[in-house]
């Protein structure tokens, strides 16, 4: 009897192994044209009945439908709570966007176990590394996990060309030239691109306009030339998303009566001294002459009036965010979400849905497409390391391959 435990115990683990390795596959399984994670079959939303909590992958986005996720709603100095900021927009036609990309927001975003090969169109707000910190992240991540096309960043430019997002992009470049070099001929080649597609900062002005989808970018005003924030508009349906910001006219006009709009809703004077510590002159400075705090974002969103006022850019700890909150309603009653990393927005012409994203903490990619098998590679980077090198390579530790390499 006492050996008969462990041999339970053996054939329970074995059974469990087997059975994992047969029902898991590393490639996506297809439901009308689209990836999702191999077993998932995204179930159609009926007469605006949502589940209380969104579980990614099962809900199939209907054709007039859009989908906001707050991947990010953080700062600089982020906590494990709060990524920094990123909001990515998923639309009913098949096309996706990410709204900046800061420190800690792929790690978020990856729980999602979205088809990496639609990640591929990122609008930068500004250069600060809350809003674009992860850019080398998900390029080179998403090429990993299937985008076999370039990833493009849409973004400003500077005062000076060296503080546009052209010169962000090339430095970005050349800082993993070594990474991407090292990478030839396993990767597709296109996923290895990364394009930067710049923009004039002082203009209000269409960046980007493809499928029916258009994006608007005009100017914010946050401590030196080169913030902008943006509207995209598509079938009858509009978001609008501010990076950081004082209040300003621009934003004012280009978001009025929008159906989503995200503003920065920064913390007041008296909470940043209390959070950080800074002198009340650096406080008043950061919170309310190159920031929004409360009171001020409550009156921008009293004269937009939009079906629903979505804050971020704060820590969402409790005891801040109910002050907050209260801070707001002295100026504001309408519609509003107080954004905390993984909400997510459903947006149709005559509904708004408001819940938390749940997702598997230990999630993986869904796994790479037959496209992203057959696109295009160069050689192998075989010949990219000294002989000297080479020849210490400790011989038959490894096993042989057991399928043909050709």
């Amino acid at each position: 009897m006492k050996d008969s435990v462990p041999i339970a115990l053996s054939s329970i683990c074995l059974i469990t192994c087997l059975s994992f390795a047969a029902t898991t596959s590393g490639k996506p399984d297809v439901v009308d044209g689209e990836n999702y994670p191999s077993g998932r079959i995204p179930q159609v939303i009926k007469n605006g009945k949502y589940p209380r909590t969104y579980f990614p992958n099962t809900e199939k986005l209907g054709k007039n439908e859009m989908r906001i996720t707050a991947i990010g709603t953080g700062m600089p100095n982020q906590t494990p709570t709060n990524a920094a900021a990123c909001f990515l927009v998923e639309l009913g036609n098949g096309d996706v966007f990410l709204f900046d990309l800061g420190v800690g927001s792929t790690d978020r975003l990856s729980g999602l176990q979205l088809d990496y090969a639609k990640l591929d169109k990122v609008f930068a707000s500004h250069l600060h590394t809350d809003h674009v910190g992860d850019l080398a992240a998900l390029w080179v991540a998403g090429w990993l996990s299937g985008r076999y096309t370039p990833l493009h960043v849409y973004g400003p430019s500077g005062a000076r060309p060296e503080l546009g997002t052209k010169a962000h992009v090339d430095h970005i470049r050349a800082a993993w030239a070594w990474d991407v070099f090292a990478r030839a001929g396993t990767l597709p080649n296109a996923g290895g691109e990364l394009v930067a597609h710049e923009f004039d900062y002082a203009k209000t002005h269409v960046v980007y306009e493809e499928n029916g989808v258009k994006i608007t970018s005009f100017p914010a005003i946050h401590i030196m030339d080169g913030a902008v924030s943006f509207r995209l508009d598509w079938n009858g349906l509009s978001f609008v998303f501010g990076g950081d910001s004082a209040p300003n006219k621009w934003f004012m006009k280009e978001a009025k009566g929008a159906d989503v709009v995200v503003h920065e809703c920064f913390f007041s004077p008296e909470q940043w001294m209390r959070i950080s510590g800074f002198p009340y002159k650096q406080a008043y400075w950061v919170t309310s002459v190159i920031h929004t705090p409360p009171e001020g974002f409550g009156k921008i969103m009293s004269q937009i009036k939009p079906r629903m006022a979505v804050a971020y850019h704060y820590w969402n700890h409790r005891d801040i965010e109910f002050e907050m909150h209260q801070a707001i309603r002295k100026t504001y009653d309408g519609p509003l979400a107080m954004a905390a990393d993984m909400t997510v927005i459903n947006l149709t012409k005559d509904h708004v849905e408001v819940r938390q994203v749940t997702f598997d903490p230990e999630a993986w990619p869904q796994g790479t497409s037959r496209e992203w098998d057959t696109a295009p590679r160069g050689e192998p980077a075989t010949d990219v390391m000294s002989d000297w090198l080479k020849a210490g390579a400790v011989k038959g530790m490894n096993p042989p391959p057991t399928q043909p390499l050709e």
